[in-house]
């Protein structure tokens, strides 16, 4: 195997933009090391764009000017220890277009909100702070957090990733400092394969290059983080894929459910692909066939959905389906016992062959046991090397023996059908998340 195959590809993102839509909200996540400025440069966006009011302005003020940081640690634990433990959501919205932000945590414990925050991500922007890189060295070497958080971003396919150059106003030459770290940026970014879309040069505490540009800072003439943002593409819904549907909900006749003639209504969100009455689908597991006789939007009106769309299907016969099965395409979704895939592994405990390990796919519960562990990705050298157990935060590529068939696809071609979740069996604690190869 190269060093790059642990990896999911990435297109060129020149040659994916039809399949985006800009002028949709942009949800994206701040990550990187710990003490990069990422909740500082949050709060920056967040007041230059005037989306905080003088009274929330008010109650962050630190020594008489603003703690930009604290617009977003909002936990008692994080205000105390000045960390960012948990993923913080806040909403701004400019003339262009609107904004969802997560503040997404450094600290290598807290690896797994990261995950979570960037699995539904259009967007991220790793931080790089400037003062941490010892930029005289011939070689610079970045951060192990800002290589791990780009790669896990990479593997959870955010359509784009973004670096920026941080605290550039406390080193002696700014223009010098960066040119040598956006250098050592793209050369990481080349060896790992990395679709990088813009590497910009901003001071977060000082507001330079964040919302409003500063011409010809650094040597560079690009647009400011902000006006990069707005212009960044949104993932579009996968509705050109086979149908699949995870049943979360059954909701029983009623007189409330007139609509439904008398049959139960299977409630979930569209995972992949279009549903429309007269439509075939085949259950999972039951492996039943039937025919959707309506399609029921949140106020119950019929019609459609597409991949995105919360809808409730009424088939034309009772069949014993649950919260957890599938509705999908006939014969578009094989479903496996086995799967090879890439996990980033979150627990405290390290993994090891043969532990079994609940699944979660979709709303669907299994039995998985790690049977082999192939590699660990070396978040260093990017070298794959022989491995018997992953550590906390490793990435690595292992084999999973599946007590019942699911029906997975590639991670690289779907998100919603290539993605699971390890939890532990005794402990009830997220273990890995899994990538399906």
């Amino acid at each position: 195997m190269t060093t790059t195959t642990l990896i999911a590809s990435r297109a060129d993102p020149a040659s994916v933009t039809s399949q985006f839509d800009s002028e949709s909200a942009l949800r994206f996540i701040t990550c990187g090391s710990v003490d990069d400025g990422k909740s500082t440069l949050i709060g920056r966006l967040l007041v230059d764009s005037r989306s905080v009011l003088q009274d929330q302005l008010a109650g962050v003020q630190r020594g008489g000017a603003p703690d930009l940081a604290l617009l977003t640690d909002g936990l008692a634990a994080e205000r105390e220890q000045g960390i960012t433990i948990d993923v913080a959501w806040r909403y701004f919205a400019t003339a262009r277009r609107k904004f969802i932000i997560g503040d997404a945590p450094g600290h290598e414990q807290y690896t797994r909100n990261m995950v979570t925050a960037a699995s539904g991500a259009d967007a991220a922007v790793v931080l790089v702070d400037a003062t941490k890189l010892d930029v005289a060295a011939a070689d610079i070497a970045l951060l192990a957090q800002t290589r791990r958080h780009a790669l896990l971003a990479a593997l959870l396919r955010v359509p784009s990733l973004v670096f920026a150059v941080n605290k550039l106003d406390a080193v002696p030459d700014a223009a010098s400092a960066f040119a040598r770290i956006r250098a050592a940026l793209q050369a990481f970014a080349q060896e790992a394969g990395l679709a990088v879309r813009a590497i910009v040069p901003i001071s977060a505490l000082q507001g330079w290059n964040v919302v409003e540009p500063r011409a010809d800072w650094c040597d560079y003439r690009g647009p400011s983080l902000l006006a990069l943002l707005e212009d960044l593409p949104v993932a579009a819904a996968p509705v050109d894929e086979p149908f699949a549907l995870p049943v979360q909900w059954v909701e029983k006749p009623s007189a409330q459910t007139e609509i439904a003639q008398g049959r139960r209504v299977f409630w979930g969100r569209v995972a992949a692909g279009a549903v429309a009455p007269g439509q075939a689908v085949t259950v999972l597991p039951g492996g039943q066939s039937a025919t959707v006789m309506q399609v029921l939007d949140h106020v119950r009106q019929g019609g459609s959905g597409r991949a995105g769309a919360s809808v409730g299907l009424v088939l034309d016969r009772e069949l014993d389906i649950s919260r957890g099965d599938w509705l999908l395409a006939p014969g578009a979704h094989p479903p496996a016992r086995e799967i090879e895939a890439t996990v980033a592994w979150l627990d405290d405990e390290p993994l090891t062959a043969q532990r079994v390990y609940w699944a979660l796919h979709g709303h669907r519960w299994v039995k998985a046991r790690v049977t082999h562990i192939a590699h660990r990705l070396n978040v260093d050298t990017l070298a794959e090397e022989e491995a018997s157990e992953l550590a906390p935060n490793a990435i690595g590529h292992v084999t999973l023996a599946l007590q019942e068939p699911l029906a997975v696809r590639p991670y690289t071609a779907s998100r919603a059908l290539g993605a699971l979740v390890l939890v532990d069996t005794a402990t009830h604690r997220t273990a890995a998340a899994v990538l399906v190869r």
